[in-house]
Formats: C-alpha cells, structure tokens, sequence
C-alpha cells in the first residue's frame, strides 16, 4: 500500500516541480554602461549599442548566464521580493560572479514605455543595462 502511496504522490509532485523549476530566455537588443570614475561619482551613460546575444535564467540551477563574447555566469543567491509602481515592474536576485563577488541584477518591466524589458547589473562600480526581449526558438512562432 506504502509503494502506491508514493507513486501516487510522485506523479502529482513531478509536475508541480516542473512548473517551478524553468529555464527563461531572452535576446538582448541593446546595451550601456556607467562607471564610477576616479573620486567615487557615477558618470554618464554610454552611447546605447546595438547587440544581440541569449541571456538565460535557469531557475533550476539559480543562475544567470549572459552569451556575450566572454560568457559571464552569475548565481542567484536569493530571489528578492517583486517591486511595483506606477511606471516599473521589477524582479531583483542578488548574485554573486565568478570571483564571488555579491552584487544585484534585476529585470525591469518599463510599463509606461509599452512594457520595455531591461535587465540591470548593479556592480559596486559599475553597472549594465541590456534592452531584452522574449527569445523565440525557430520553430515557435
């Protein structure tokens, strides 16, 4: 009785389980940075470049992972709670990069620029900011 019991259970968690645990892709169609210079004070935004490169959030092994020239890989520490106001929808995760370094990147909703996907990287000195959009595999649309 024990055996069906657990089989019984497995095949209703299964799913659940993978409904939680995906994999999120978006395309990049832009990017920009900001520095801190010398004193300590944030400059100007770079010129927005065009781009397109696959950014992957895997929720199942807690990570991001940006395909840039030089594959930069990021594990979430912890998803923050859900910001939202009147312009912006925001999901923050603290991360940490290969060097161990803490620091935060949050995908924005812009909703008063007809609902604009960005992704931010916030290092202490600098920070990133890629327009996204939903990646479609060949063969979905």
């Amino acid at each position: 009785m024990k055996v069906k019991y657990w089989f019984g259970l497995m095949l209703f968690l299964v799913p659940l389980v993978q409904i939680y645990c995906q994999t999120y892709k978006f395309q990049t169609t832009g990017f920009s940075v900001m520095a801190k210079d010398e004193k300590g004070d944030w400059g100007k935004w770079s010129d927005l470049q065009d781009t397109s490169i696959l950014i992957s959030l895997d929720t199942t092994k807690n990570r991001f992972i940006i395909y840039s020239q030089e594959i930069q890989l990021y594990d979430i520490l912890s998803y923050e709670e859900k910001e939202e106001n009147d312009s912006d929808l925001i999901y923050p995760f603290s991360c940490k990069d290969d060097d161990g370094v803490p620091f935060t990147l949050s995908i924005i909703t812009r909703k008063n620029q007809n609902n604009r996907k960005q992704l931010y990287i916030n290092h202490q000195n600098f920070i990133i900011v890629y327009n996204i959009v939903n990646y479609i595999e060949k063969g979905e649309r």
